[in-house]
């Protein structure tokens, strides 16, 4: 049985490191490859997650065993053919980003529940 076949679905409740989680992100937007993805990756995050070649590639594999993205199979037409291969999401993979959209929006509302307002002079 696949890697990812086994994996339960309990990722979708622990946080995602902040380079798989732009990764997953730009993924969301379109299927890309490798360094172009690195790329957007990113440029999402405003450049707070400095993605290595070395770390991309490391989080990108472990996406793949988990099942939460897949080689694309087809190409986009006019397409450098000396080009990687293009990755996509699964629907495991916008699964787990929507788990993590939930998650991320649930400490949101914590916060705002809070009802702290910001003295003036103070960030």
């Amino acid at each position: 049985m696949p890697a990812h076949r086994r994996a339960s679905d309990n990722t979708t409740t622990k946080p995602l490191k902040l380079g798989v989680f732009h990764i997953l992100l730009a993924l969301a937007e379109r299927d890309n490859y490798g360094y172009a993805l690195m790329q957007a990756a990113r440029e999402a995050s405003d450049g707070h997650v400095p993605l290595s070649p070395g770390s991309f590639y490391r989080h990108l594999a472990k996406l793949m065993d988990d099942g939460l993205v897949v080689e694309a199979l087809a190409r986009r037409a006019g397409d450098d053919p000396r080009r990687g291969a293009d990755y996509r999401l699964t629907p495991r993979g916008h699964r787990v980003l929507a788990g993590e959209r939930r998650r991320l929006a649930a400490l949101v509302a914590a916060i705002d529940g809070l009802g702290l307002v910001p003295r003036k002079g103070h960030a």
